[in-house]
Formats: C-alpha cells, structure tokens, sequence
C-alpha cells in the first residue's frame, strides 16, 4: 500500500511499483477521492480511503497489506499514527521523510516493532538513502572514523507538499551530532563544500541523518549541510504551486552530495555522489526499497536503507554514481 499515493512523489513512487507488478493498494484522505480512483484505475490498483484520526480505522485501512509505504507528508501529522498502526497490524512500514521527529518517533517505537516483528523503514527514499550510502561509502575508507561533514546540495524546482512540509517543519534549532548526542550549533557557521565544481557555500542544517549516519554507521560526530541553488525555495502561496517540476524540470538540476570523513589518526577522505533529481530517485528508491522487502529483506525494529541494504543501496538507483576525490581535488 502506497497511503499519500494522490501526491506528487506518491503518484510517481505508484507508478514505479506498478511497472513492477506490484499488488498495489493506492489509498489516502476522503479529499483524495477522486484523484485515487483516477490512479487506481490507470495502474490497475486497488484503492482504499481512510483518516489517520483513529487507530480502529487505520487497522481496517490495512487490512490485508504487508507493506506500507507513507508517502503523505507533512510527516508529522501520518508519521506516528501509521507507524503505531502498522507495528499492531504486523506491517512493515517504510517512508521517505525528510522531517527529524520522524526517526525519533521510530527509535522510540523500535522496542515494540522488534517485539511483534515489524520493520520501520523511514527514509526508504530522499536524502536519507542517498546520504546513508554516500557516508557509508566513505567511512569504509578509513580504519577508525570519528567524524562525518556531509553536505546535500538542492536544485530545480520544489513540490507543492514539500513546501508545506518546510513551512510547517522548521526546525528552531539548528542541532549536530556531538558523541553521539544532538546538541545544539551556530546556524552561522557556514563553509563550502564541492560537489564537484568548485566550492559553493553551505549552511548548517537539522536533518534526520543526524540520526540515521549514527545509526548505520556508529559515528559520534555528524554534522549536516545544504547548498540551494537560486530559485530552488519558491516564494508565495504554496497552494498556488504547481504540484512539483516538470520531467524536463526534473531532468535539467540533477541532485549531488559531497561527504568528509575524519579518522581518529587525522587521515580525512572525501567522496561525493551524483544522481538524479531528488524526486525522480526519492519516487524510484522507495519503489525499490518496497520491492526488496516484499522479497523478504527484512529486520524487526528501525532500520536504515544503508544499514539494512547495505552502502551500495543508492547506486542501484537510476544512474547514481559514487566518486572518490583526494584532498587536492576537493580544493582543500
């Protein structure tokens, strides 16, 4: 079940798992009624209506699903009630949430999906794939890694729902990982990062892999950076937003990473990532990620697509491509 299928990257990541023969229930909000049909209809998917406002009704919602990909943002309103749903319900629940309190939520529920079997995979797409495995990449260059800068860097246009998720999201701290603790920093400690073509300014950051590189990867200290290209943030009324870019839009801002990592003996390696437009990977890496465990590849409790797929996950997305550079390269 794809819930949220009626959005953007919802509709996209429908599409993908219908292309690969997926039994696909497309389902969301009684708003989305129309739209749903209309999808289902065309992928030749079942499709089911309910509210997230009560957990008896979310337990008939999914009845009969194995896995359930979120795809309705912002994550903070369908996060937890899906993620507390699908552990009663015996479901393994995936989603691509760019929002930190989700991966809270999910190591705080941990415990009780471990104990009736169920898998929470949020960030099954997005950043956190992509960064999971940039990061791993890297830190398996180094014997003894004690610290991650890494640094995404943001271009073309942006979903309708993902500038709501953003207004309605913003985080008032700006936090990095210290010992393994979240703590909080200057949002004015800006530096650049290249990602390929020369440096370009980045600023600090609250994102999830704060907690999600911690997670796969053991390391203490993290910190997380964003360069956005201009016109990347649009302006205005969000409702007045298309729904997100064209396939051409899509097609022209391809998304790039660049990672750090700093061993204990001060030996630092750099790696950087290229991929496709981030909704394009994000609605293509969830498919995949569904497809895998429906196959099987599952392990109780909150997981991470690196941790659980292993650190070459991201390049089996598209035409995604990891890269090692040395330090002269890098500028540095």
């Amino acid at each position: 079940m794809i819930y949220g299928a009626a959005g953007y990257t919802g509709g996209m990541a429908a599409e993908h798992a219908a292309s690969a023969g997926f039994n696909l229930v497309v389902a969301g909000r009684t708003k989305d009624r129309e739209a749903l049909e209309i999808l289902a209809g065309r992928l030749g998917a079942d499709s089911r209506l309910f509210s997230l406002d009560d957990p008896e009704t979310i337990a008939r919602g999914l009845e009969g699903i194995s896995v359930l990909l979120n795809a309705a943002g912002p994550f903070m309103n369908t996060a937890k009630p899906l993620m507390s749903a699908a552990i009663r319900a015996g479901v393994h629940y995936l989603d691509f949430s760019a929002e930190l309190d989700t991966y809270r939520q999910a190591l705080a529920l941990d415990g009780q999906a471990r104990a009736a079997g169920v898998m929470l995979l949020p960030g099954s797409g997005g950043s956190v794939a992509m960064l999971g495995s940039l990061a791993g990449h890297a830190v398996a260059r180094v014997n003894h890694p004690r610290k991650i800068s890494i640094a995404l860097q943001v271009a073309g246009g942006m979903s309708r729902g993902s500038v709501t998720s953003a207004s309605q999201n913003i985080t008032t701290e700006t936090l990095h990982l210290i010992g393994g603790e979240l703590v909080p920093r200057s949002p004015e400690e800006v530096r650049d990062f290249d990602f390929g073509e020369g440096p370009l300014s980045s600023f600090p950051v609250t994102l999830p892999d704060l907690v999600t590189l911690h997670q796969a990867t053991g390391v203490g200290d993290i910190e997380t950076f964003v360069h956005v290209a201009a016109g990347a943030f649009p302006t205005g009324d969000a409702n007045n937003l298309p729904a997100g870019p064209s396939v051409n839009e899509r097609a022209a801002n391809r998304y790039h990473a660049t990672v750090e990592v700093t061993d204990t003996d001060g030996t630092v390696v750099y790696s950087v990532l290229d991929t496709v437009n981030g909704y394009t990977f994000t609605a293509m890496a969830a498919a995949e990620a569904a497809r895998r465990v429906l196959d099987g590849e599952v392990r109780p409790g909150f997981q991470t697509p690196a941790g659980l797929f292993g650190y070459g996950f991201a390049e089996t997305i598209a035409d995604t491509r990891i890269i090692d550079v040395t330090p002269s390269e890098d500028g540095d």
